[in-house]
């Protein structure tokens, strides 16, 4: 019985999976019959469709492809629309718009104004019909008759276009443009136009024709920072949409295309042949005829003069910028747009600071090849009281105090001091002023000598370059190795920490010249650095903003409450001493314009290779400031130093900041060096033979002043000659009147001491 039953279920086992598998098999072997027959079948079935020959190459061929590549596209559209309808996630995206800020000075004053301005108070029904006429005539003729893509003036445009050989003619209409502008940016690519296109079609499914037009002629951006027709209006012509007449409603339509290009209050000629342009469309659209335009050809728009020289338009695009950045740290509940802040700016010393640039730049620009140059004046907190970003905000709005990174040369070399007394050094350490290679670079001063052994106070007043090296060697110099372009590498590192911490963010790009200026910094980070020094070693953050309302007065955000509080960067002892340091390059170095009578200063000038840039960066206990010029092709100057007119721009413009300011001493400098080194200045602005010297800060001569003392010389001469012809006296010949032949405040009396500058790189 034992013997049976194992063999017995083994043979029932067997049999069994024969029988499945002999199942499986007759089952796949039906399925592939009957898919035969099936095939077959649907073979016979088709053959009665068979089209050859040409038919199928004219017909079947090109609907095949056409229906491949249709699908192909289709799905690339649908991924193109799923982030198109992204951008309406928001519930709230009628009511978006950008920033409106009005800004004031430090004291109260109104000094400008950016962002959006725009009225969305005023019905469609209440604007002028010529107004809208033209908009339709010039925008979108068949607006009313397309469902948001208009592919027959599409098509229009592209026809016009390829036989202009460029853009003459735009192919989105309106629903596409209010998409672009409620929802998109200004890139040109395939990926926006696409979104574009979608987005307008979801416009139309939401809104009617009236609401989308009311909206474009309320959102559409039209120069001068104005945002919708009234807005516009407003701006350019005084008075609301409802009162423009034919003439200014075509200069209106034509800002559409090219805002900035046609804005009447830059160029009134472009504007008014735009306009002229919109009233030829509303001819060829039907709209109106040739007499009804005619007038308005005959009696073009007169825009108001919008041009206003003493706004600090520099400065108000780096608060405005600042401003959105600060508005993205408030809790995503606030939902104000509409801001008055209040700024650092001191208005009195941003016009001294604008008119010394400019006199400096006309007096002396020619002969030393410069053409611009920025300066920054901030408290020792960071509020910027001054900002000048280049010599005519109306000739290039690229603000150089902020977007321009320059070399900063030798003013580079008080963070390497800085660090090395951080590292065991001290003012009174001796160090040899002698040759030093890293690999095949070897930095030379400026008179391709040496001086020996010195400390490095003296080296830091006399520029000297191989000495920052040196130290850049002996700071990242660890024990039992010798390799200095290991040690030269770790020093730099030290070099840059320091940096960072004094509020640099430039790049910084390690390079063996790195030590003495090959880096590149902007004016404003570089000016509010230099005030960790009397600020006894505290960095603070470089802004412009001091306050900021709501326009009903809602205190939202305060600097000394809500602002980055001071950071430790240095120790004070190692502060102190750079201050004391710095101030021999002012009393007795490279940056003796830089001397003020009564005020202790210090600082730093900086040359750059070839002459490009030329630099002072200073402070005193009141306000830290730096001066650049150059050129914006990085052009060489005429061997203009950072001791010529950028220390001597520093002293205007600090002399100017310190009117009835109470002098604070530096931290680290004695009271002799706030008059000893002054006297000099003094005696230059002291009457000749007087035996006096007029104490405090010694007056300003500004543009304006100086254009009235020739105006006044010239009165004179007149008179001079006028009187002599009546009472029959000969007349001399006078010597001709100028600007060139008064005395400019800070002239150059006395040549100044050229620093070294920055050494070639391999």
């Amino acid at each position: 019985m034992r013997n049976w039953l194992p063999s017995e279920w083994m043979k029932r086992i067997r049999h069994f999976l024969l029988d499945v598998d002999a199942r499986i098999d007759s089952t796949l072997f039906s399925s592939g019959a009957g898919a035969r027959e099936l095939f077959e079948r649907y073979t016979a079935f088709m053959d009665r469709f068979h089209v050859g020959h040409w038919k199928r190459w004219v017909f079947i061929e090109p609907l095949s492809e056409g229906a491949t590549i249709g699908s192909a596209g289709l799905v690339l559209m649908l991924a193109l629309a799923v982030p198109a309808f992204r951008e309406t996630a928001d519930d709230d995206w009628l009511k978006k718009s950008d920033l409106a800020v009005s800004f004031l000075d430090r004291y109260g004053n109104p000094i400008g104004n950016r962002g959006i301005k725009h009225n969305d108070a005023i019905p469609l029904e209440d604007f002028p019909d010529h107004l809208i006429k033209a908009t339709l005539a010039t925008e979108d003729r068949r607006f009313y008759d397309h469902f948001g893509i208009d592919f027959a003036g599409t098509a229009r445009a592209l026809m016009t276009n390829a036989q202009a050989g460029g853009v003459r003619q735009g192919g989105s209409s309106i629903s596409q443009q209010l998409a672009k502008n409620l929802f998109l940016n200004n890139e040109r690519t395939i990926e926006r136009k696409v979104k574009e296109a979608f987005l307008a079609i979801w416009l139309e499914t939401r809104l009617t024709k009236s609401e989308i037009l009311k909206l474009y002629l309320d959102r559409a951006y039209m120069g001068g920072g104005t945002f919708g027709v009234d807005g516009a209006a407003h701006f350019y012509f005084n008075k609301s949409a409802r009162d423009v007449n034919l003439a200014e409603s075509a200069m209106l339509a034509g800002l559409f295309k090219a805002p900035t290009r046609y804005a009447p209050h830059i160029n009134l000629p472009a504007a008014r042949a735009r306009a002229n342009v919109v009233l030829d469309n509303l001819v060829d659209a039907g709209f109106m005829t040739e007499g009804q335009v005619f007038g308005a050809r005959r009696n073009p728009a007169n825009a108001v003069d919008r041009r206003d020289e003493n706004s600090p338009n520099y400065y108000l695009d780096y608060a405005f910028d600042e401003m959105r950045k600060l508005v993205l740290t408030f809790p995503k509940s606030y939902t104000e747009r509409v801001f008055v802040v209040r700024t650092a700016i001191d208005m009195n010393v941003q016009k001294v600071a604008e008119e010394t640039v400019e006199s400096q730049l006309r007096q002396f620009g020619r002969d030393y090849h410069a053409t611009q140059a920025a300066a920054v004046l901030a408290d020792l907190d960071g509020g910027v009281r001054a900002m000048v970003g280049g010599r005519d905000y109306g000739a290039s709005q690229f603000n150089r105090a902020v977007d321009a990174m320059r070399q900063p040369g030798s003013s580079f070399k008080p963070y390497v001091y800085a660090t090395a007394l951080m590292n065991g050094f001290k003012p009174d350490s001796k160090v040899v002023d002698g040759p030093v290679c890293l690999g095949n670079w070897c930095p030379q001063n400026y008179g391709r000598s040496y001086s020996g052994t010195m400390t490095l106070t003296t080296a830091i007043t006399r520029s000297i370059n191989v000495i920052p090296v040196k130290l850049s060697v002996a700071i990242g110099m660890i024990p039992r190795s010798n390799n200095q372009w290991e040690a030269a590498k770790r020093g730099r590192a030290k070099i840059v920490e320091t940096a960072r911490k004094f509020g640099i963010t430039a790049p910084l790009i390690d390079t063996p010249s790195l030590p003495i200026g090959s880096g590149e910094v902007n004016v404003l980070e570089h000016a509010v650095a230099y005030g960790t020094f009397p600020n006894r070693g505290r960095s603070v953050k470089p802004h412009a903003v001091l306050e900021v309302r709501t326009g009903a007065g809602e205190l939202v955000w305060r600097w000394d409450r809500d602002g980055k509080k001071p950071v430790q960067a240095i120790p004070a002892n190692v502060a102190a001493d750079m201050s004391e340091m710095m101030s021999h390059v002012v009393t007795e170095g490279t940056a003796k314009r830089a001397r003020m009578d009564g005020i202790p200063a210090a600082g730093k000038t900086g040359t750059t290779n070839a002459f490009r840039d030329a630099w002072f960066a200073g402070f005193t206990g009141n306000f830290t400031a730096a001066v650049w010029y150059g050129n914006d092709d990085y052009s060489s100057t005429n061997r203009m130093t950072g001791g010529s007119l950028p220390a001597q721009t520093w002293r205007e413009i600090m002399v100017a900041a310190h009117q009835g300011v109470e002098i604070k001493d530096i931290p680290g400098v004695g009271p002799a060096a706030k008059t000893a080194p002054g006297q000099a200045v003094a005696n230059a602005s002291a009457k000749p033979n007087s035996g006096e010297t007029k104490s405090g800060a010694p007056p300003v001569l500004t543009k304006r002043g100086a254009d009235i003392l020739v105006r006044v010389e010239k009165l004179m001469d007149d008179a001079g000659k006028s009187s002599k012809v009546l009472s029959g006296e000969p007349e001399k010949p006078s010597r001709p009147s100028s600007s060139s032949s008064l005395p400019a405040s800070g002239s150059f009396a006395a040549a100044a001491p050229v620093e070294p500058a920055t050494a070639r790189k391999n």
